[in-house]
């Protein structure tokens, strides 16, 4: 059974919201699903991803295969560099706890610039609202001048 982890579309029309599970294959998008790992809100600015990161590589070590999609969201919470730090430990690379003082840099260097990332898109926001409307009028277009010897030659054909 080919398990896979995507995501499942709630909320109402042009209004999306949805939840990241754990599914069979074979199941239908908004169908049967085996776990809830988490929840997906893309008209926020940034898009609001709340995500178990536990359960999320618990999944992906047992062979779950995230969609393209849900690939990112997992890359943007840090849960596949997680998963090659492990692999990392596990090849005996580095000990565990190093493994988690370079996650916990990333971390939060990575949340310094999301929250920076949000601040400046609030400021831009702000200013926008804080600009005078200015109605933009359309110039009038100018006719365009045709030479006289191409008239000419026109009327001769």
């Amino acid at each position: 059974m080919a398990v896979k982890i995507r995501l499942q579309r709630h909320g109402s029309k042009k209004r999306p919201f949805y939840f990241i599970v754990v599914a069979d294959a074979r199941a239908p998008r908004d169908g049967k699903f085996i776990q809830k790992i988490g929840t997906y809100n893309p008209l926020t600015v940034p898009a609001t991803i709340q995500l178990d990161r536990q359960k999320a590589l618990e999944w992906l070590h047992k062979g779950a295969i995230p969609t393209d999609t849900v690939r990112r969201i997992l890359s943007f919470k840090g849960v596949l560099f997680l998963k090659h730090l492990l692999r990392g430990v596990k090849l005996g690379l580095f000990d565990d706890a190093t493994a988690m003082v370079k996650f916990q840099e990333w971390h939060i260097q990575h949340e310094a610039d999301t929250n920076r990332r949000a601040q400046a898109h609030k400021k831009a926001q702000k200013e926008r609202r804080n600009q005078p409307f200015v109605r933009k009028v359309a110039e009038p277009v100018a006719e365009t001048v045709v030479p006289t010897e191409v008239q000419a030659e026109g009327e001769e054909a």
